[in-house]
């Protein structure tokens, strides 16, 4: 998911996107027997958890290694007016990553409590996938929360969620994924990013919520916690998230607020490890917010959404892609406006396949984001024709407070000894460690 220091799922239709159709539907890889991968530079690919400007920042000490790295990650074409907004706020902010899921995760949230004419998070989970689909379509807070207020049926189209709903999970039935290219100064190069659709809007919940009041009486703030990696293996992909999430309340707040008072963000730090996390849900209970909007990695928040469903919470990431989260027990609890990573499992595979590798090693974070995607991606170059016996599967364990270095001398030499001419890096800003011992070990990089 996404940078770091350190989906419930969803019916998938290829839309309009020949490129990630051709990694779905049977794309032939080129012949095995030709290759002679010995002394073949190996391209970098990366995803979500690696393609972003402060990555580079990992390689101060040996510039130009990023060069040519490509990779993929859920991004819609931004408009310039929400980043000259975003920017207004924070001059510093250098990257995009996951701002528009964390502005619209907090907007829908605010939409169902106007809608619900109440804070008690039940209540508002029964409204965010409605606001999301059916009635009159809106795209900017003021329009949408005079809808709201006026017990209007309603259909949010913000900065991410553009063109269909959210399913009955709870999670957008369409997404929009960027490929991204390292130029030679380590910084991803924009005139090279290229957007693909993909999803099926005919997965959009057709459901209707239970009848609310329009005329509640008082009300106590609405409370929306955070619940980010402004610590730990995540950090470097706070700084988005954390200047979406404060346009976002500002916002709201200008265009009158919910039940005419302001929201109120409560900030929170999920530290990109679980027990951090926890101390951070118990304080945003204890708080009484409606709404946690976290976590950043989608293993942190199967770490805590046990006690968030428990406590009867709303959880709402803008950054989990984990395919399995679509169908975990969430009470109803649970939503994102992040995509699966099914279908960044398609999208990485057809970036790899274009390139034409003869043999492709895969290494991965050991948990539900880096195993499962790496298992996406290992599907789709089968289903195009890739032989098997040309994917190399490696993992390894990500850092801990304790732990932070990685030692893949092991993995490198495998590599190594196997002569792809293509090696992903599924993980998040600890992946530099495992770039850096591919170069150690010898492993030619590709630029």
């Amino acid at each position: 998911m996404l940078v770091s220091r350190g989906a419930r799922h969803m019916a998938i239709a290829v839309c309009a996107a020949l490129v990630l159709a051709s990694a779905a539907c049977g794309r032939d890889a080129p012949p095995p027997d030709t290759a002679d991968p010995a002394g073949t530079p190996a391209r970098l690919y990366g995803t979500d958890g690696n393609m972003i400007n402060t990555f580079g920042d990992e390689f101060k000490d040996q510039a130009g290694m990023l060069a040519g790295m490509k990779g993929t990650t859920p991004l819609a074409p931004l408009s310039a007016d929400f980043k000259a907004r975003i920017k207004a706020l924070r001059p510093e902010l250098t990257d995009y990553t996951y701002a528009g899921e964390t502005y619209d995760a907090i907007v829908i949230s605010a939409l169902a409590a106007q809608q619900a004419g109440s804070i008690e998070p039940a209540e508002i989970a029964n409204q965010i996938n409605s606001v999301t689909t059916g009635g009159t379509e809106c795209e900017t807070v003021p329009a949408c929360l005079a809808l709201a207020r006026d017990g209007a049926d309603l259909q949010y189209r913000g900065v991410s969620l553009k063109r269909g709903g959210f399913t009955d999970a709870g999670e957008p039935s369409t997404a929009s994924y960027a490929t991204l290219h390292f130029g030679s100064a380590d910084r991803l190069d924009d005139s090279k990013t290229e957007y693909v659709g993909a999803g099926d809007e005919s997965t959009t919940t057709t459901k209707k919520p239970p009848k609310t009041s329009t005329a509640p009486g008082k009300i106590d703030p609405l409370k929306i916690g955070g619940l980010l990696p402004e610590t730990g293996d995540l950090a470097l992909a706070y700084p988005p998230m954390e200047a979406a999430a404060a346009l976002a309340i500002q916002e709201l707040n200008a265009a009158g607020g919910v039940f005419e008072q302001d929201v109120v963000w409560v900030p929170g730090d999920d530290g990109t490890n679980p027990d951090v996390a926890k101390q951070t849900v118990a304080k945003q209970i204890e708080a009484k917010v409606s709404v946690i909007i976290g976590a950043g990695a989608s293993s942190i928040s199967r770490a805590v959404l046990p006690a968030v469903v428990k406590a009867g919470v709303v959880l709402f990431s803008p950054c989990n892609t984990d395919a399995g989260l679509s169908t975990i027990d969430d009470k109803g609890l649970y939503f994102r406006t992040a995509p699966s990573d099914i279908l960044q499992g398609r999208a990485l595979a057809d970036v790899i396949l274009r390139d034409g590798p003869r043999k492709i090693a895969i290494v991965a974070r050991n948990d539900s984001y880096g195993t499962g995607l790496q298992g996406n991606v290992k599907s789709e170059l089968e289903q195009a024709g890739f032989p098997t016996d040309m994917i190399e599967l490696l993992t390894y364990e990500p850092p801990t407070p304790a732990a932070p270095d990685i030692d893949f001398t092991t993995g490198a030499n495998q590599i190594k000894t196997a002569g792809p001419d293509g090696v992903l890096v599924i993980g998040f800003g600890e992946s530099a460690q495992i770039i850096k011992a591919l170069a150690k070990a010898g492993v030619e990089i590709h630029h």
